[in-house]
């Protein structure tokens, strides 16, 4: 146990140069710069899940509705911007709001937000 804890002393009396040390903290500090800023908002996953809104006046010439840029969460009645909803989608495929019946929901456009 001795010669271990006497090992350990040694290693950490010698001397590091300035230019070691400065190496050893620069990559330190990187690597938390990294950590907190870069992965940070690659790891926050979508906070709600729901369908497509559409706009509520109804499909355009071509029977299609127009998507009007949100997600709506039918389970709390949230809504926020995403970018899978754009676009068009043909009448068929529109499904009844249960939270607010003048945005109906496009029900084969998932989405999160």
């Amino acid at each position: 146990m001795n010669d271990k804890f006497d090992e350990l002393t040694k290693q950490m009396a010698q001397s590091v140069t300035r230019r070691g040390a400065l190496k050893k903290f620069g990559i330190g500090l990187a690597g938390m710069a990294l950590a907190c800023f870069g992965l940070a908002g690659k790891a926050q996953a979508a906070s709600h899940t729901g369908y497509c809104m559409v706009w509520g006046d109804g499909p355009g010439h071509d029977g299609k509705w127009l998507l009007n840029g949100y997600c709506f969460d039918t389970t709390t009645c949230q809504s926020g911007a995403s970018k899978h909803c754009s676009g068009a989608v043909k009448s068929k495929n529109i499904g009844a709001n249960p939270c607010d019946f003048f945005w109906p929901l496009a029900t084969n456009k998932p989405c999160s937000f």
